[in-house]
């Protein structure tokens, strides 16, 4: 017997006396709470995420879809990349502009190998403007998590207004729960018990957001 087996019979036996009339879950949490904290135009939501990944020290960068490619390739001079991961699904256009060696993201890429890569640039699912969140979703053009989490440099392109949000509950209902989500605000960082703060810990040092109208 696996540890599988174990596992699932003992949930089982734990919901083995759950009347069928029961309350389904889906009626059975509250759900009346607000679903945003006031009334935003669309500009003043992306403003306000803009403004909450600042806040979290990412660095925000606004472009239209012509200068996409650009912004990208100055952000990687600028941080002197020599390489850069690409996710199988990315648009190639996106690093048109740029001579950077591109580095596939592979099923057998070892964590050794990603952390010799300088950077990595990923589209997204989703952004909150409200929590200042960016959510990942192991899209094609997101690829493995693992890919944003061992780099020191992560470029993430988000479509406004289209990939903008105001709240949780509004990200929620836009995400498939079975996806590998990832949820980022802000540069990996933690700190110790007298609150000196480290980045570059669980994830990458420098975030950077590439907020692109006209996609």
């Amino acid at each position: 017997m696996s540890s599988r087996d174990v596992i699932l019979g003992r949930v089982r036996r734990a919901i083995a006396d759950v009347r069928q009339d029961d309350t389904p879950y889906e009626q059975a949490v509250d759900r009346s709470y607000l679903r945003e904290h006031g009334a935003r135009s669309v500009a003043e939501t992306v403003d306000l995420l803009a403004e909450n990944l600042a806040d979290y020290r990412a660095l925000v960068h606004h472009c239209d879809a012509d200068g996409l490619a650009a912004t990208i390739a100055g952000l990687l001079a600028e941080r002197g990349s020599a390489s850069v991961v690409v996710p199988a699904g990315l648009d190639e256009a996106w690093l048109a502009a740029t001579d950077v060696t591109r580095v596939p993201d592979r099923l057998d890429s070892t964590p050794h190998e990603l952390d010799a890569v300088d950077s990595v640039v990923t589209a997204c699912a989703v952004a909150i403007a409200e929590t200042g969140t960016l959510v990942l979703d192991g899209s094609s053009d997101q690829g493995r998590r693992r890919i944003t989490l061992v780099p020191d440099h992560h470029i993430c392109v988000v479509r406004v207004p289209g990939q903008v949000v105001s709240s949780v509950p509004q990200a929620l209902e836009r995400l498939d729960p079975a996806r590998p989500l990832t949820w980022i605000s802000g540069p990996s960082a933690t700190s110790d018990i007298e609150l000196d703060r480290v980045e570059g810990v669980h994830g990458p040092r420098t975030l950077e957001v590439v907020l692109v109208s006209g996609e």
